[in-house]
């Protein structure tokens, strides 16, 4: 996911930031506002639905 985000948004994303943790958390965040949980939503991502999240994100700066 990191290497689509970044070639999707390449001009857009200056970098992604993976970052470990434990108990099946999985959380996406632009710019500090948290766009995906897994722990929130109860449930794993679809297929792009965190590209789609990110390009609304990014369509609102």
């Amino acid at each position: 996911m990191t290497v689509e985000l970044l070639k999707n948004f390449e001009a857009d994303l200056a970098s992604v930031r993976l970052v470990p943790s434990d108990g099946g958390r999985f959380e996406v965040s632009v710019e500090g506002e948290l766009l995906y949980s897994k722990i929130r939503s109860g449930r794993h991502a679809e297929p792009g639905e965190i590209e789609k999240l990110v390009a609304r994100r990014i369509k609102r700066r």
